[in-house]
């Protein structure tokens, strides 16, 4: 049994051990169905951000179809992971802190799987409020979600109500489905969720 020496998952070094030792149970090794079909049916290409990207499967699957995409990862070791699968698309690939990164591009779009769940509760607000900040009114935050009492984890679930009271000042919710294809882990505690940037925030 692998054992390791980081407990908190809001470092890289937390991800970093993992990848170094294929310890990835939420990598699905491929793209899901649900944002397969976002893609095909979006209608235009997005400018989109992925944070916490991992081996970063999802990549190609932007950028074939013709979105100008930037993924980013705090693990090095991640990062690396993903250039070597993606050689074409290496240069879309940066080790970076969402908290701090800056797109050189507006974002349009941010693609959410498995990023939100991998960090501490505590971080939640941190991370929506970077969300809202990184999308101008109308863009859309896009992906899966996790739901459920876990009080441990990565993976760490939140309640429908709460991710409700976290996301609706900023964003409006436009989209709720069922996921067919989740990953053990998830599986039937996942939804498919598009959320678009409100107009304005509350002061």
């Amino acid at each position: 049994m692998t054992t390791f020496d980081t407990r908190d998952p809001s470092l890289p070094e937390f991800w970093s051990e993992r990848f170094a030792h294929a310890y990835t149970p939420w990598d699905r090794g491929g793209v899901p169905v649900q944002l397969q079909q976002f893609v095909a049916q979006a209608g235009r290409p997005y400018t989109a951000l992925i944070p916490g990207c991992g081996t970063g499967h999802e990549v190609a699957c932007l950028c074939e179809a013709g979105w100008d995409v930037t993924a980013i990862d705090f693990s090095g070791t991640a990062v690396k992971a993903a250039r070597q699968r993606l050689p074409r698309w290496a240069e879309r690939i940066v080790e970076a802190d969402f908290f701090k990164y800056v797109p050189v591009t507006p974002v349009e779009l941010i693609y959410e799987r498995a990023f939100f769940c991998a960090l501490p509760p505590h971080l939640r607000p941190a991370l929506v409020a970077r969300w809202a900040e990184l999308l101008p009114p109308g863009g859309l935050l896009a992906g899966f979600f996790f739901f459920g009492a876990m009080p441990k984890g990565p993976p760490f679930g939140i309640a429908p109500d709460e991710l409700e009271a976290l996301l609706s000042p900023s964003f409006a919710r436009i989209t709720d489905l069922a996921v067919s294809d989740s990953l053990p882990v998830f599986a039937g505690k996942e939804r498919w969720q598009v959320w678009q940037r409100r107009s304005s925030s509350p002061a």
